[in-house]
């Protein structure tokens, strides 16, 4: 009998595993995914790709996969079920809890990949808008919600930051994206991102790095201010005084569209060089020359990354790094061109003037809507405080979070407080997973859906579209065909309205759900005016640049407004801030020796990757990294075991020297430690030494996950 014929295809497409997007090429042999490498023809990308996204053939063929849905039975193993039989039985369950307890007893948690996967989270949150239900969660709240609420606060120029490939300065705090991938507006971007510091710097770009560890990009800094952790707003409150005293501020600007100058400079007069030298544990001279080197500019922006919105005074930080940007006059200016306008964003007019926060979308607005029913904290992101949800699960009463939607998502290990979210998870009266294998989370559900794999569908470079260094989009079709009974997340969504006779609403209006609705249809829905079509978007079939000529347009006469240096509670902060004990002081009143803080690794993301054997040859564990001097002093081995133990709780890991590190810095990656066992194959969970409402920031709720007092010891 004659074998098949082999078809080999290349395939071009995107990955998703992270915020980057790189533009990959895919090896396909009879729709089986057979290598993966970086597209060199993509103008943004060129070529690269990182080590997780190389490993897609795994992940898309893994054994773990899940090829159809599954059902938990009485004696808690799962059998598989039809995936519309699956729809059925949730659907009736659902609606019995809300028969009995209203909508809010119901709930999503959207994860990093439900937000890689264009229409999901809008029409989550449209289907919670459909059943009145308010409890809508997701990572965005306990990653950088700081930034949206800083936005809000300090109002936003709506000509756009500098951006970094034009600037001649960068100052960047607490972000890796030579690890992570991460881009911001006017900061270091995550898209081949070596290459493309590298290059700014072969230019002339002077790159300022705070961070405790001397990362891969502070390698690259022409200033590197290893600070110590959480005290990122006293050096921002330090480098704006130094501005001021100095007259570097751009006066002209600051004249016309910057409000509270006098008073930011008495709330800032106690924080001289020597006093945030002493206390951020830095050289007087490098605080100075950080402020010089970044009023000198002209251009470029400061930016931050996940450490500091991980860290106390999350608001205050990310709104003094907004109002250093501003007093410099950081902003596109009026018949300038806007670099990236978004290819498929809205084609909003980009003014020359601020626009005050109260005019900005729900999305930024604070102490507004819902509060949450166990904390006094409102929405915020247009959600519920995710650090808030095992409580919410957990505590009875009107309101009470009875049913579960995890999409996406491994709360499990993301969490604070991780022996509270599993007995939360455990406490659901019902709980359904959707996901492309059995994780950590899913083996606490009722019901898992087997989702589609990224490249198994259609979708658009949507989330990073106006992070982008230019107006670049890219669109994909599916790679291969899906094998088994899988779907894509934003339809289980869509599948429930139609049983549940619920409806979802999104831009262009109410979805009409009685007919079929694919990708391209949803994001019209979702995306309904675009600057360039979604439709010749899809069309080009790879990454492109799109030529916008978008330029900054004159302010709307009669629309004043300013940039708000001290809107309300900012003082308090800041006097909160001088008046409490410093990082080091808090550690010596206390029985602690060390801090912990958050990092990545270039072979994970976050709990993705940790079970691929490719990767699992650049490590099986998140080692906690110490500075070899820290190690020594406590007896501790390298590659030996530590005790690490906070307020909260304790955990033991394997100790890796690390002289990049602050010495008094502990360094661990955090969504490990999914199971019990031996830490050197399963890591360690972090959030372990978190409490949900231990430092819980109290406008977003974010709990403190970073630089945390910990002490230190050789486990026995």
């Amino acid at each position: 009998m004659s074998k098949p014929n082999k078809v080999k295809q290349s395939k071009k497409s995107f990955c998703r595993i992270c915020s980057a997007y790189c533009a990959i090429d895919v090896e396909v042999e009879n729709n089986r995914v057979i290598r993966v490498t970086g597209d060199s023809s993509d103008p943004v990308t060129g070529g690269y790709t990182c080590i997780k996204g190389r490993e897609y053939p795994y992940q898309v063929h893994s054994p773990n996969r899940l090829q159809s849905a599954q059902k938990r039975m009485p004696d808690g193993s799962y059998q598989a079920i039809a995936t519309a039989q699956a729809l059925d039985e949730i659907a009736l369950r659902l609606k019995s809890i809300m028969d009995e307890h209203g909508p809010n007893a119901i709930a999503s948690f959207c994860g990093t990949m439900a937000y890689a996967h264009a229409p999901t989270v809008p029409v989550a949150k449209a289907w919670h808008e459909g059943i009145g239900s308010v409890n809508f969660y997701s990572t965005m709240t306990i990653d950088q919600p700081a930034k949206v609420v800083a936005v809000g606060r300090h109002g936003t120029w709506a000509g756009g930051f500098h951006a970094f490939i034009a600037s001649d300065v960068a100052l960047s705090i607490g972000n890796n994206p030579l690890v992570s991938g991460l881009s911001l507006p006017g900061g270091p971007p995550g898209t081949n991102p070596s290459r493309t510091v590298r290059d700014a710097i072969k230019r002339g770009l002077k790159l300022i790095v705070v961070d405790p560890r001397q990362t891969e990009l502070a390698k690259l800094a022409s200033l590197h201010l290893q600070v110590r952790p959480g005290e990122d707003a006293t050096l921002l409150a330090g480098l704006m005084h130094i501005i001021f005293e100095e007259n570097l501020h751009d006066r002209e600007f600051c004249a016309v569209n910057v409000a509270g100058i006098d008073d930011m400079k008495s709330a800032i007069a106690d924080f001289t060089p020597a006093y945030v030298a002493e206390r951020c544990g830095v050289p007087v001279e490098q605080v100075l020359e950080a402020a010089r080197l970044f009023a000198q500019g002209p251009k470029g922006c400061a930016s931050s990354g996940t450490g500091p919105d991980m860290s106390p005074h999350a608001c205050l930080t990310e709104h003094l790094l907004n109002s250093l940007n501003s007093i410099c006059g950081r902003y596109n200016r009026v018949g300038e061109p806007v670099p990236n306008a978004g290819v498929l964003s809205a084609t909003l007019p980009r003014l020359g003037q601020p626009i005050p926060g109260e005019l900005l979308p729900e999305f930024f607005h604070i102490g507004q809507g819902q509060k949450s029913r166990v904390s006094d904290l409102y929405r915020v992101c247009g959600e519920m405080p995710s650090g808030t949800l095992a409580e919410e699960i957990l505590q009875p009463g009107e309101g009470q979070i009875r049913a579960l939607l995890t999409v996406g998502a491994n709360p499990l290990v993301a969490l604070p407080d991780q022996q509270k979210i599993s007995a939360a998870l455990n406490a659901l009266d019902f709980h359904v997973c959707v996901d492309i294998e059995m994780s950590a989370t899913a083996h606490t559900a009722d019901y898992v859906l087997a989702a589609q794999h990224a490249l198994e569908r259609e979708d658009a470079t949507d989330f990073m579209d106006m992070f982008y260094e230019v107006p670049y989009a890219n669109y994909t079709q599916a790679v291969i065909e899906p094998e088994g009974d899988v779907i894509e997340d934003w339809q289980v969504y869509l599948e429930l309205a139609k049983r549940l006779d619920s409806t979802i609403t999104l831009d262009a209006g109410e979805v009409d759900i009685a007919k079929p609705v694919n990708k391209l249809d949803i994001l019209k829905y979702y995306k309904p005016e675009t600057r360039i079509s979604i439709d010749d978007v899809r069309a080009k079939g790879h990454g492109a640049i799109y030529e916008l000529d978008v330029k900054v347009e004159p302010p709307i006469p009669g629309m004043e407004a300013q940039l708000q240096l001290v809107p309300e509670g900012i003082i308090e902060e800041l006097r909160e801030l001088r008046n409490e004990l410093s990082a080091a002081a808090q550690l010596a009143s206390g029985h602690f020796s060390h801090q912990m803080i958050c990092s990545r690794l270039q072979q994970t993301a976050n709990s993705i990757g940790q079970s691929y054997p490719g990767l699992r040859q650049e490590g099986q564990t998140n080692h906690a990294h110490l500075h070899p001097d820290d190690l020594h002093a406590a007896g501790i081995l390298d590659n030996g075991l530590v005790h690490i133990e906070s307020k909260h709780g304790q955990i033991t890991a394997v100790a890796k020297a690390d002289e990049r590190l602050r010495p008094g810095v502990v360094s661990i990656a955090h969504c490990w430690g999914d199971r019990e066992g031996d830490v050197r194959e399963v890591g360690v969970n972090t959030n372990r030494l978190i409490g949900w409402n231990e430092g819980m920031d109290p406008i977003t709720g974010q709990p403190r996950m970073s630089a945390i007092p910990v002490s230190i010891a050789k486990a026995e």
